[in-house]
């Protein structure tokens, strides 16, 4: 239920705050797409204060952080790879520091205190690897496309999950589930259609050439062209 409210959340705060447009033909297949997700994976909601403010705590620094590599990639002009670079010390920094009293916190054990094996350490390794791709991944995608489209391709991944589940490890699976992705498969076909039709609208319209300007920008040019060629004119049959 908080991953659903990543995406009307970033389309708020982008609002807001950046001043950017979202066509009502974006919304609705945004609001097709959570409708889908929704019904598909969705299933029994529960709420408590402690799981209340936890989730709006994840949600605000879910959206924020992937604005800021959104827009600082584009700002700063500078690749994923760059930001990833002077991002990664401090997020271990930060990890190092809060990990080990989160993990006592919720598991009454230190971390400290586990033996460390061989295949354990091995696995860690292996982790931190994935961590690594799977960061980098991110901010690729956020700084080429945006945080709302990583969102929905992160919603794909939800669908394919479930359908992998049922396929692979015969998960309990219904006609509800079947019906969710297939309503949230055809919103990311209608948020794709209505994006890259946007997208090419604006390079067309900022690659507009001069022959196809409005006759009222036209006209000072033509004007001008007109007046030197006239003064020109009358300047040598004076000197005749």
């Amino acid at each position: 239920m908080t991953k659903l409210a990543i995406i009307p959340f970033t389309v708020l705060l982008e609002t807001i705050f950046l001043n950017k447009r979202f066509s009502e033909t974006i919304k609705l297949s945004l609001m097709v797409l959570l409708l889908g997700v929704g019904i598909a994976s969705v299933t029994d909601l529960e709420l408590n204060l402690l799981g209340s403010v936890l989730s709006g705590l994840a949600i605000a620094t879910t959206c924020v952080g992937q604005i800021l590599t959104n827009t600082i990639q584009k700002k700063l002009k500078v690749s994923s790879t760059q930001l990833l670079y002077q991002s990664a010390p401090y997020q271990a920094a930060i990890l190092f520091a809060t990990g080990p009293f989160v993990d006592r916190l919720l598991t009454n054990r230190s971390v400290f205190a586990h033996k460390y094996t061989t295949p354990v350490v091995g696995f860690i390794i292996l982790s931190c690897l994935i961590a690594v791709s799977v960061n980098f991944s991110t901010f690729l995608v956020i700084g080429t496309t945006s945080p709302v489209t990583y969102q929905v391709l992160g919603h794909l991944k939800t669908c394919l999950v479930l359908s992998f589940g049922y396929t692979l490890l015969h998960d309990p699976f219904t006609m509800k589930n079947i019906l969710g992705i297939l309503v949230a498969i055809f919103g990311m076909a209608l948020y794709s259609f209505f994006s890259v039709r946007e997208s090419k609208k604006k390079s067309t319209n900022d690659a507009l050439p001069v022959s196809q300007m409005p006759d009222k920008e036209t006209e000072p040019l033509l004007a001008t062209k007109d007046g030197s060629d006239i003064k020109k004119a009358n300047g040598v049959s004076h000197g005749c």
